[in-house]
């Protein structure tokens, strides 16, 4: 015997199934992945530098590059230290650089002894945001390009100029632990001719490579942030620390890298530096100087 359903009730029931059907199925779709950042790196090929940002779980859907000139951390607004003379900015979106654990997958920090790219810098991993600065020897014309197999992120940056080699100087943990002179030895960086004295201070910020910091070698930077007032005149080289300045009580200090590594050009027989205020202990003379701040 067959029953004759009211036509409200066939109504309803062909408008209740589909969405039974479409409930169950966003429950069960799985979260879309946020690509993590794996692997930072950098190297020359002939005209230009090439920095590579490598990701798992495939590229980020946008990605911004360009100039800035300063580089701010995500979410707080404060200024992130970068070495060099220009800075790119990196937005990847989504991205991250930490795992589940929330540890982070690559280095906050790297330096590189390449012509132009002197440091990559994290300077944000924020609610699947990932934010890089590169601090770069010269502002120079760059180009963006995704590859695939991995995923990655590849910037080229224009470094046709030429450079020579010149030590900079870092402090050798284990020779200062062991109390072995000397306890700041050299390292060589690519400085541009014209411009040497700069690119050594900007070199020495961006700190040890990282195989020189497995070997132990440090920047101590006694809360300096970066230099300023660059100049060589008379056999004199007079640099300004920029941030804070402290000795911290140690008789290593950042003076302890700066000297030497300026001393070893041929025009510089003294070094004067100063604290943020302008002021050294002996800002006139044939002597070396530094000031208040740097005494133990």
């Amino acid at each position: 015997m067959s029953i004759n359903l009211p036509a409200v009730l066939v109504a309803s029931a062909c408008l209740v199934a589909p969405s039974l059907v479409s409930a169950v199925g966003v429950a069960d779709a799985a979260p879309p992945t946020t690509p993590t950042l794996v692997d930072v790196r950098a190297s020359h090929h002939p005209g230009f530098d090439r920095i590579v940002f490598e990701f798992d779980g495939g590229l980020p859907a946008s990605h911004r590059v360009r100039y800035v000139d300063r580089l701010v951390a995500d979410g707080s607004g404060l200024p992130v230290r970068v070495a060099g003379r220009a800075i790119l900015r990196v937005v990847l979106n989504p991205a991250q650089a930490h795992d589940d654990g929330g540890r982070p997958t690559v280095p906050r920090r790297t330096a590189y002894a390449l012509p132009n790219v002197m440091t990559t810098v994290r300077a944000g991993d924020f609610e699947a945001v990932t934010t890089y600065g590169i601090g770069l020897a010269k502002r120079t014309p760059f180009e963006v390009t995704t590859l695939a197999d991995p995923s990655r992120l590849v910037i080229d940056v224009r470094a046709g100029f030429r450079t020579v080699q010149r030590p900079v100087f870092f402090l050798d943990r284990d020779r200062f632990v062991d109390n072995v002179e000397p306890f700041f030895v050299p390292r060589m960086r690519p400085v541009r001719p014209g411009t040497p004295a700069t690119d050594l201070m900007d070199r020495l910020f961006a700190g040890p490579l990282p195989g020189e910091r497995r070997d132990g070698l440090r920047l101590v930077r006694s809360r300096a942030t970066g230099f300023a007032d660059l100049a060589v005149a008379g056999g004199i080289a007079r640099v300004r620390l920029t941030g804070r300045c402290s000795s911290g009580g140690s008789t290593v200090t950042i003076a302890g890298s700066i000297m030497p590594t300026l001393r070893r050009l041929p025009t510089v027989d003294w070094v004067k530096i100063y604290d943020r205020a302008g002021r050294t202990a002996s800002p006139t003379g044939p002597t070396d100087s530094i000031p208040a701040c740097l005494e133990p």
